[in-house]
This record gives structure tokens, sequence and C-alpha cells, in this order.
């Protein structure tokens, strides 16, 4: 009771193709007034001021953003280089922007905590979601056994070629016991890469129970008059919200 968690789709906005419609990313070649104008629609939808919606400055590292006291205002948080976000505070929206990349939602109803994170093929090789976790267990005591997490719509395994710079990302942490699991060589050197499934196996390791995780299997790449695709647009696209809050 009291939270709000989903995806957006791409439809029901104003920006015009490529970018049609609901494109939520400020870092593409979109207008930036119509990418303001999404916004405000998706803040207006849940009965929240615009400078209520947190989003920070996605890079595809391992950089958290812990909000642990009131902000009227976290609009600046925009300019901030982080790839997952927590907080403790009511009212705050937590968005993270993708486009084959994996949202992860995760909420604590015990604690009352929140946390949004981007899980592209960088940041989950380098662990930000045992990293995530972990930080929810120490600012926040939160008990990993008793989280909620729903891991949102991304590109699906059959549509994601990948090379050696993934493969040596993956071998050389600690997710290198994975690699087979999650992947399935093509031909030499290129492999299809199970992002979804790496993100699912990430969670249960952190301690969250699997019935806990809600999981979606919706392709964004197979998906286009639902949602956008960095690789099937060849990179000239919007990007559609991963999106937390809690009264």
């Amino acid at each position: 009771p009291g939270v709000v968690a989903g995806v957006t789709t791409r439809n029901g906005g104003i920006s015009r193709a490529p970018f049609n419609s609901l494109n939520l990313g400020i870092n593409t070649d979109d207008a930036p007034h119509n990418v303001e104008g999404n916004l405000a629609t998706l803040a207006h939808a849940f009965g929240i001021a615009q400078h209520h919606l947190l989003l920070v400055k996605q890079v595809h590292g391992c950089d958290i953003v812990v909000v642990d006291h009131k902000n009227y205002d976290v609009s600046h948080f925009q300019d901030v280089e982080a790839d997952a976000i927590i907080t403790n505070q009511p009212g705050l929206m937590l968005g993270i922007t993708v486009a084959d990349c994996y949202p992860i939602l995760v909420f604590d109803p015990h604690q009352r905590v929140a946390a949004a994170i981007h899980a592209g093929w960088r940041g989950t090789a380098n662990g930000i979601i045992a990293d995530t976790i972990a930080t929810m267990e120490n600012e926040f005591k939160c008990d990993p056994t008793t989280l909620l997490a729903a891991v949102g719509p991304g590109i699906s395994k059959e549509h994601y070629v990948v090379g050696k710079e993934v493969r040596d990302a993956f071998r050389n942490s600690a997710q290198s016991a994975h690699w087979k699991e999650i992947t399935e060589e093509i031909e030499l050197g290129q492999w299809h890469l199970d992002l979804r499934r790496s993100c699912v196996m990430q969670l249960h390791e952190a301690g969250l129970k699997p019935n806990n995780c809600d999981v979606s299997e919706l392709c964004t790449f197979k998906k286009r008059d639902m949602f956008f695709s960095y690789r099937r647009d060849n990179g000239q696209t919007g990007r559609q919200m991963g999106y937390i809050m809690f009264r």
C-alpha cells in the first residue's frame, strides 16, 4: 500500500520521430522542451511536482546516490553521475531511463526504503546490483530476505549479440562463474547474452527470495510499438523509464 512502481511505454507523449512519443531521456538528441513536457506529463499522472522526480546522469558505472533527508527540489541530481538511487524519503519518485538496459526496482516494506537500478552490461558485470542491495543494508538496516524487486523490460537474449569486450568484463568480475549460464556462443568471438537472467541471478545471490522478485518477459527490441530500443534503432531513439515511489 502506498507504493507505485512500474515502467513507462513509448506512448502518450509529444516527441516526434524517431523519439516518438513519450521520450523521457534527457541526454538524447530530442528537443529539450519535448522531454521536459513528457516528464511533466509523467509527474502529473502521479500527482507530484516535477521537481520531486529524482533522475541522475547515467554513465554505465557503479556509483550510487543515497538521499536520506528531505529535499524540496531534487532536479539538481540530474547532473550527478550515478547508475542507482536509494531513498527513504516519501514522495520522491526515483527514475531510471533505459532503451534495452534493464530497470530494476527494489522496495523494503519494513524500513520503507526504495531503490532504482540501471542495469546495462557494464554495471551488471561490475556488480551494481549487489552494491545497491549492500548499501540498503548498510545505510538503512534493510534485510535482503524481505526486499521486493521488479526487473522491468529489456533486450532479450536472442537479440543481444556481444563480443569479447563484454566477455572479458564478466570474466574479470565476481560474475565470472555465471558466464556460461548467461551466454550462448553463436560464432567465434560472439555470444548471445541473457542480461535478464544475469540480473535475476544477482538479485538472488544478494539475498532476495525468488518469490519476491517479479520479472518481466517483455523484450524492448521486439516490442517496437511499446518500447524504445537502442540496438534496434541504431541509437536514434528515446528512453522509457523505470520508476518507484512510496507515499
